[in-house]
């Protein structure tokens, strides 16, 4: 009865099924006896998201009302929608999953009990419900007894909104209404819409009203407690530079940190799955089993065995599994205040060093431009990288302006004596097409140095351009490709180059320029 006037209370009449907090086993069952998604062959459960294999950030709204008007940054991130178009269109969502069976999960967000986010989703899809379940963290059976929950979120991957009705730019829809606390998400059943909506939400309530950095990295701890910090793009080898089997997993994509501790905000992890495989990525390759959730993969013909190479649904297919699935991970996720935090970058023009120092104004510079290189496409002939910059390295889910969180990373850079280091994965020698991708092993040799505090007592050169501080040695790495400069053969070829991407940077940086402190503004590199 209780379970019934709560749905009543949301809005949501149902004469159907309702399954409240079913267990994975369950969920599986249901999706499989749906014919909506097909057991691996290591027990993995694979389902298909359809239309969307991605998000749909044009489709992104916020309700723009007396609490969010003139705190979020409004604009190409973050879309306004009206109070009350943000009604009419709820009760539209609320009678289409009255009419059908849904199934309801209580979760929770934040890892760090005082800022625990208590979180209800409901859906009308078995294996959604299981997402929840591994992405967010699950209470017991006895908190759920008592379990109340803060946020709300609506999943209708059917119910395709009426533009000229609904207010949308097209059928799919995620809408955060940060007053009444909820997340409508319609027309789309891909399952990043859900995990990055609560990330913007925490990405608002974190930094606005209780002071505490909410980042887009990976974290792991030492065996001496010390916090490493992640931050890079797609591509920068964030994953694979955060799994080290002698660190513990804090986690792998969302964290926040307050004055003595980084948190993990999530119970699980959303593991790109294009090209995995058991010598590559162990400790994702052996999380695929069952419970786990893959989405949009391709099997080998006449058999249920995953090719993760086969990308023809798309290269986003992804596995979904709760963070214990990792042998290493730590419980709570929970670490100290970061020791070292790394941005990677890959930087395919091969102008940026493979390693160096960061000051707190260049920290903060990097981490408002966001930068890696991506090497364009083939088919079209082109073979120039092109620069992508993403701020804070996660902007498409800041509600707020990147100068907020920038601040605040510089503010906590300085009351606890934490090292940056910019570590390049790219090229070196020359940009893409005539250097050479700079070797992995390299790369960890390099961080496994700086986490034993061996470039502590090393010489230091100041880049030319960048004003970046790079190590003269680095024990078991080539002194010559520490400074790229000494890497190129064409030393004026490269100085044009250093010089066209400062260039790229500062043109960047013109939109965040306005709402930069002097000490940021000072961070970025010279043009002559």
């Amino acid at each position: 009865m209780k379970n019934t006037e709560q749905l009543k209370n949301i809005g949501i009449k149902s004469n159907k099924e309702i399954f409240w907090n079913l267990p994975e086993l369950k969920l599986v069952t249901h999706t499989v006896k749906k014919k909506q998604g097909i057991i691996t062959s290591s027990g993995a459960l694979a389902c298909d998201t359809g239309e969307f294999t991605g998000r749909s950030p044009k489709d992104k709204y916020i309700v723009r009302d007396e609490k969010t008007k003139d705190s979020v940054w409004w604009g190409e991130v973050n879309h306004p929608f009206l109070p009350e178009d943000f009604d009419k269109l709820y009760d539209r969502v609320t009678v289409h999953l009255s009419n059908r069976a849904i199934y309801i999960k209580d979760v929770y967000a934040c890892a760090k009990k005082e800022y625990q986010l208590n979180v209800r989703v409901i859906t009308d899809n078995p294996w959604q419900s299981l997402f929840v379940n591994n992405l967010f963290l699950r209470p017991t059976e006895k908190e759920l007894e008592t379990f109340q929950h803060e946020w709300l979120i609506l999943v209708a991957p059917e119910f395709k909104a009426e533009p000229k009705i609904d207010k949308t730019r097209q059928h799919n829809f995620t809408i955060i209404n940060f007053t009444k606390k909820i997340i409508l998400i319609g027309g789309s059943a891909y399952t990043g819409e859900i995990k990055k909506g609560i990330f913007t939400v925490l990405n608002y309530i974190l930094p606005h009203e209780k002071d505490i950095l909410s980042m887009h990295c990976s974290a792991n701890i030492g065996k001496d407690g010390d916090t490493s910090v992640f931050f890079g793009l797609s591509g920068t080898g964030k994953t694979t530079l955060s799994a080290d089997p002698l660190r513990k997993l804090i986690g792998d994509d969302e964290h926040g940190w307050d004055n003595d501790s980084v948190f993990n905000f999530e119970g699980g992890c959303y593991a790109k799955c294009v090209n995995l495989s058991k010598e590559k990525e162990p400790q994702i390759f052996s999380a695929v089993r069952f419970g786990t959730l893959l989405e949009n993969v391709r099997f080998f013909e006449g058999t249920n065995i995953v090719d993760y190479d086969n990308i023809s649904v798309t290269e986003n297919t992804r596995a979904a599994y709760p963070i214990h699935f990792i042998d290493n991970a730590i419980n709570p996720s929970i670490g100290s205040v970061p020791k070292n935090i790394f941005f990677l970058t890959c930087d395919a023009f091969g102008v940026l060093p493979p390693i160096s120092k960061l000051t707190i104004g260049q920290a903060m510079y990097h981490f408002i431009s966001g930068y890696t290189a991506k090497v364009a496409g083939t088919e079209a002939g082109i073979t120039e990288p092109q620069t992508t910059f993403s701020a804070c390295f996660g902007k498409p889910f800041l509600p707020l302006h990147p100068t907020k969180y920038a601040e605040l990373l510089g503010k906590k850079l300085k009351e606890n004596n934490v090292n940056v280091w910019l570590i390049n994965t790219g090229w070196s020698g020359g940009a893409y097409g005539v250097g050479e991708r700079i070797k992995l092993s390299y790369t960890r040799t390099m961080i496994t140095a700086v986490l034993e505090d061996k470039l502590n007592k090393v010489d230091y050169i100041q880049h030319s351009v960048f004003g970046l501080q790079m190590p003269a040695q680095c024990e078991g790495v080539p002194s010559e490709i520490l400074n790229p400069k000494n890497t190129w053969n064409d030393k004026s070829a490269y100085d044009k180059k250093a010089q066209s991407l400062a260039a790229q940077f500062v043109e960047n940086f013109k939109t965040f320029e306005s709402f930069a402190n002097q000490e940021i503004i000072g961070g970025g590199p010279t043009i002559i």
